[in-house]
């Protein structure tokens, strides 16, 4: 009897530690598809290809931004996505707008994503600010979908 259960304890630890690798897999993949949609969204952002950027993005997309009123107070402001869509496709030809990623953080299992981007933005090359961006993604069956967007934006203590 104790090596029937010997052996009971030995394949059922086998078959629980190779689910466990089959998982982690899992989940770098998630990790790498959820980046991928992000720099995807960045690279519409940077070359003014909006279409590019609406194919990461939900229809249902919510965007703020966590700034400092004039009181020092931090307070939310939400974005109007169509404006700002608007803005990236409108942006003038000599004007370049770049947001450097420094990192990510993502956490994710097979339906939802979170992803903490520090980020440096540039204007024509040269310093605006720094901030992080904070993204929440959901896997629609197919792809990665960014479903919220929020940022800080700081101009000291960037560097």
């Amino acid at each position: 009897m104790y090596k029937v259960s010997l052996l009971f304890i030995v394949l059922f630890s086998w078959n629980a530690f190779s689910q466990k690798e089959v998982a982690v897999d899992d989940v770098n993949n998630y990790k790498e598809e959820v980046k991928q949609t992000i720099l995807k969204f960045f690279e519409g952002f940077h070359s003014g290809d909006t279409l590019k950027m609406k194919s990461t993005m939900d229809n249902n997309i919510v965007m703020q931004t966590i700034a400092r009123n004039k009181e020092g107070h931090s307070k939310t402001i939400k974005t109007d996505v169509g404006k700002f869509v608007l803005a990236i496709k409108n942006r003038p030809a000599e004007q370049k707008w770049e947001e450097r990623l420094l990192s990510f953080k993502i956490d994710t299992d097979a339906f939802i994503a979170n992803a903490w981007t520090p980020y440096e933005f540039y204007v024509n090359d040269n310093f605006s600010h720094c901030g992080v961006n904070v993204f929440q993604l959901f896997n629609d069956g197919k792809d990665w979908k960014i479903i919220a967007l929020a940022d800080t934006r700081h101009r000291e203590g960037c560097k």
